[in-house]
């Protein structure tokens, strides 16, 4: 009998009491846990079929989506708030609470300046509020775990504020709520990446989601426009610009951000692009409202 060196052998896989370890030999064949397959999901609607292995090999969900949860809980409580304890006490249609509220957008009060960002948190109605909620928390949250909360933050702020300003150019005389500006931005960079990216991102679901894109974005603007010009309501018009705002927003800046996964921002020219013309407009509105604005 040959002899054996003992002290050359693979060592057993034992715990720290001695007593020898199971060892999986189908460690390849491995199913995927739910939270896997989550996340395996989440790249294939939200990043190109080249950059989901290394959203995979590092994902986490650390931090949390907790900028688009925390702006949904505010959103949230401000229209329970007018509901519930102001004088109306109404669900479906909100009118002289929110009009009369320091957060809305009012022609006569942009010298307010924070009106330009509050007014997303002001609803005029339970559709208004659902409709806002939904799609930011179904588009929101998976943008959210793969590009962070600074990127998602930033591109639904600056829809909110492109969605103000564009209002106080192209519809000076009218009053603002709701969140759509970041809604759309949100919806319009993912648009953009879903239409760039249309061959990586898995044909038969690009056909789809930009299909339920452009039902929801029409279906929306239609009401939108309805409440502008053709319903009969007492109370103040409300602007349906914001919507036009906060899509080109998303379409600029929520593009380069979404676009931008496992890249360093300061160095794609497009980043500076975007953010130089996007100062170009906010510089243009902010001369337009102190100096030319019809409003009063």
């Amino acid at each position: 009998m040959d002899n054996i060196d003992l002290e050359q052998q693979e060592p057993l896989p034992v715990d720290r009491d001695g007593r020898r370890l199971k060892t999986d030999q189908t460690d390849g064949a491995r199913k995927p846990g739910c939270c896997e397959r989550f996340q395996q999901t989440v790249s294939k609607w939200m990043l190109p079929e080249d950059l989901r292995s290394k959203y995979l090999e590092r994902t986490n969900c650390c931090p949390p989506p907790i900028f688009i949860i925390l702006i949904s809980i505010g959103e949230l409580a401000v229209f329970i708030y007018y509901a519930v304890w102001k004088p109306q006490k109404q669900w479906v249609t909100l009118d002289e609470g929110i009009w009369k509220s320091p957060l809305t957008y009012k022609p006569e009060m942009r010298q307010e300046a924070w009106r330009f960002f509050s007014y997303m948190f002001v609803h005029a109605g339970v559709e208004h509020i659902l409709g806002n909620l939904l799609m930011q928390l179904l588009l929101g949250i998976p943008l959210e775990l793969v590009h962070k909360g600074f990127e998602v933050g930033m591109v639904y702020l600056a829809g909110v504020l492109a969605g103000s300003l564009a209002s106080s150019i192209f519809d000076p005389l009218s009053a603002l709520v709701g969140a759509s500006g970041g809604v759309y931005a949100l919806i319009g960079g993912y648009f953009m990446n879903a239409v760039v990216n249309f061959r990586e991102m898995i044909p038969l679901l690009g056909i789809f989601r930009i299909l339920v894109i452009v039902i929801i974005v029409g279906t929306d603007f239609g009401f939108a426009f309805y409440r502008r010009f053709m319903a009969d309501e007492a109370g103040m018009r409300v602007s349906f610009v914001a919507h036009f705002g906060g899509i080109v927003a998303g379409m600029t800046v929520g593009y380069v951000f979404f676009s931008a996964y496992n890249m360093k921002l300061l160095k794609d020219p497009r980043f500076w692009m975007c953010i130089v013309g996007y100062v170009l407009f906010v510089l243009f509105a902010v001369l337009f409202n102190i100096f030319l604005s019809p409003a009063p």
